[in-house]
């Protein structure tokens, strides 16, 4: 899969599944975009990965604000010409059980991961449009499909991602663009590390494959959903879990 001359954009691309995803795009011929709210820690990514060869640049934003996303959109029209792939992959937690959830935590939650989808991807076809042509993938999570205790929030953010995503397919198949969503099971990540060791392997037995995944397993399947070839695969969801869930 060839991806040379094409401008991927990367939400959180800074670190975990971010950072993979941009060094999956960056090895297939991709110049990659990382955006994060931590300018400097996105600025050290893009470093690192021209220092393998990589063509990578950054810019600081956040993601849930239209103004910051509108400003940043208008960057990369105007400072590379053009934008085939989105990655809409920033995302936070603040678990809670519903009853003792604040409105903020929920508020944070659905603002960081959902409405920054929204915001992203509508700055994005707005380029993609006038190519006839774009790939916008968006990270879901398996408790969009089966929910999860303490963690509201978070499982109404990612299956608003799923039917976000769907809508876009729907709207946008005629301009050329797909839109698609992957959905990460238990991922090893600076976040999923977090977690207590008791519940961690709560979750590694309800896993068939005995294991936990890695940030390159998601990377390899949003790859996927970039490439040139996938043209009529639109509003699909692949699932990376282990079989966690089927």
């Amino acid at each position: 899969m060839d991806l040379k001359g094409q401008v991927a954009f990367i939400t959180g691309g800074a670190r975990g599944i971010g950072r993979s995803i941009a060094e999956e795009l960056a090895v297939r011929g991709a110049k990659v975009v990382l955006g994060d709210l931590n300018p400097e820690e996105a600025a050290g990514t893009a470093e690192a990965l021209k220092a393998t060869g990589a063509d990578a640049c950054s810019y600081g934003l956040d993601v849930s604000k239209a103004q910051d996303v509108e400003k940043t959109f208008e960057a990369i029209k105007n400072d590379l010409g053009r934008l085939d792939i989105l990655i809409n992959n920033a995302g936070i937690t603040r678990d809670g059980l519903l009853m003792r959830m604040k409105p903020e935590d929920w508020d944070l939650v659905i603002n960081v991961n959902l409405r920054s989808v929204f915001l992203c991807s509508k700055e994005a076809v707005k380029i993609m449009s006038r190519q006839r042509y774009g790939r916008i993938v968006s990270i879901a999570s398996v408790v969009a499909f089966m929910g999860n205790p303490g963690q509201a929030n978070y499982s109404a953010s990612k299956a608003g991602i799923v039917g976000l995503t769907k809508t876009i397919a729907k709207e946008y198949a005629g301009r050329g663009i797909t839109a698609n969503a992957v959905a990460p099971g238990f991922i090893v990540t600076a976040m999923t590390e977090k977690l207590p060791e008791d519940v961690r392997n709560q979750m590694l037995a309800s896993i068939p494959s005995g294991k936990f995944g890695t940030p390159e397993d998601v990377a390899r399947a949003v790859s996927f959903f970039c490439s040139p070839d996938t043209g009529y695969v639109t509003g699909q969801v692949i699932h990376v879990n282990g079989g966690m869930y089927m």
